[in-house]
């Protein structure tokens, strides 16, 4: 009658197992750190914050596709009050975040018919009208009421820098497409086409006030 016998495990594999263990504590802490910085860079933006325009900013003509290839054109928008926010979907932290904000707005101004919301992307070569659209369904975007737009990257360059956002060309390390600062920002425009005011998108509390300087625009004449 045999019996079989469990040899002990060797130096090596006891060397081999702590080995695995220091790198699965390892990589916990590393994602935990990871985290922690995340949730404290939201964390910085909730608290009240609106920000004026650099200068005086009027939306500028225009003519982009949107997530159903539609052209929408400067003209179709006149009269109306806009929310605007600036995106490129390859960007996993702040994008989403300012997209859910969005999404906050869209549902309080639902009754509003003289309200439309525009996603301007900076990144038009990743972001064709399907990656858009997905983005959209992600966020449930009515698509009557929030636009998210492309076209060429000079012309939604030009359209931003003018009507939007300041560009910082001074940094070698600016990863951000066009270069420009501030887009985590959403944008009030006023039915006559001036943009008025800045919310930060990153903001608990923005989509309330967003929505409150809309119903004070909306009594302006």
């Amino acid at each position: 009658m045999s019996s079989s016998h469990r040899h002990p495990p060797s130096s090596r594999q006891r060397q081999d197992e702590k080995l695995f263990l220091f790198l699965v504590i390892a990589l916990t802490l590393v994602a935990g750190v990871g985290s922690w910085f995340a949730a404290g860079a939201l964390a910085r933006h909730d608290r009240p914050h609106d920000i004026l325009p650099d200068k005086e900013r009027w939306l500028g003509d225009f003519a982009l596709v949107d997530e159903a290839g539609r052209t929408v054109t400067r003209a179709e928008l006149a009269g109306k009050i806009l929310a605007v926010s600036f995106l490129f979907t390859s960007c996993s932290l702040t994008c989403p975040e300012v997209s859910k904000r969005m999404a906050e707005i869209q549902q309080l101004t639902a009754t509003n018919d003289d309200v439309r919301l525009l996603s301007l992307t900076v990144d038009p070569r990743t972001d064709t009208p399907p990656v858009l659209a997905k983005w959209g369904e992600r966020f449930g975007a009515d698509t009557n009421r929030w636009y998210f737009l492309t076209g060429s990257k000079a012309v939604l360059h030009a359209l931003i820098a003018k009507s939007f956002l300041a560009q910082d060309n001074s940094d070698p390390f600016n990863s951000m497409p066009g270069n420009f600062t501030g887009t985590e920002r959403i944008a009030v425009v006023d039915k006559h086409g001036q943009t008025r005011i800045y919310f930060d998108g990153l903001r608990a509390g923005t989509p309330a006030d967003a929505v409150a300087e809309i119903e004070k625009l909306r009594a302006e004449k």
